[in-house]
């Protein structure tokens, strides 16, 4: 099995390499890539690994902005000193999630989990041969759009389903999420990044700062300049506003 390690601590990089080789001596380490700018070179050159350890803080950035610019479909056991990327972690193809330092129990374990998701996909329903890049990838394509997504209360993590959103929006640079019963959740991506994984048949990007769910829309009103004002069925910090540039697109998607 062929692993790429993407971490900057050189030390670090060694003491992974040797817990991964002492687990299992068949593994054979292609490569370790210590900055965002050097991964997504690396992933545009070369064939993709069967496993990737991928540290969070990179020299130059957070290797989420790997995943990002290139095309990575293969799994993923994330290492970090940080808890608060686990959300964003489990939405890009994570395995696992280990916090550090890393010890050869927790690499042991993560390893296992990535053996019995590939021996659990190993073969679909005609007996032909999958591996669990495959899989991932299936499942990005076909569960495109998320049913419900993972967020932050207090000290727990809860999965809210997308169909209790009312809306989302953009204050003071915080994305807060609101539900159809005015519950607050504060989501550590961007609006951008959430629009691409809420169903556009459900939810519409109004504006820079507002992604409405058609469900808790109560009327729009007709506004200076044709502009819209879009009111729901519960309160919202500032008013909705969309541009007479999108007003025909949101009448056509309210018609859908």
């Amino acid at each position: 099995m062929n692993v790429l390690i993407i971490e900057d601590e050189i030390k670090a990089a060694r003491k992974l390499s040797d817990l991964i080789t002492e687990v299992d001596n068949s593994i054979h380490i292609i490569e370790v890539l210590g900055s965002v700018e050097e991964s997504i070179k690396w992933f545009r050159e070369h064939p993709s690994p069967d496993l990737i350890f991928s540290d969070v803080q990179l020299s130059d950035g957070l290797c989420f902005d790997i995943y990002k610019e290139a095309t990575v479909s293969n799994p993923i056991i994330f290492c970090t000193a940080f808890d608060e990327y686990l959300i964003h972690a489990f939405e890009t193809n994570a395995v696992s999630y280990l916090l550090k330092p890393i010890t050869k129990e927790q690499v042991d374990k993560a390893l296992e989990k990535y053996q019995s998701l590939k021996q659990a996909f190993q073969s679909d329903n005609r007996g032909q041969s999958k591996n669990i890049s495959d899989i991932i990838t299936y499942f990005s394509d076909v569960h495109k759009y998320k049913s419900s997504l993972i967020v932050n209360y207090g000290e727990k993590i809860i999965p809210l389903k997308t169909a209790d959103i009312a809306f989302i929006h953009l204050q003071s640079h915080s994305t807060i999420i609101t539900t159809h019963n005015k519950q607050q959740y504060f989501y550590s991506s961007s609006l951008d990044y959430l629009e691409g994984l809420l169903n556009p048949a459900i939810f519409f990007r109004a504006n820079r700062q507002f992604i409405i769910n058609r469900n808790a829309i109560a009327n729009a009103e007709h506004y200076f300049n044709r502009k819209l004002i879009v009111k729901l069925l519960i309160p919202t910090p500032e008013r909705i506003m969309i541009s007479k540039l999108k007003a025909s697109e949101f009448m056509l998607w309210l018609e859908q």
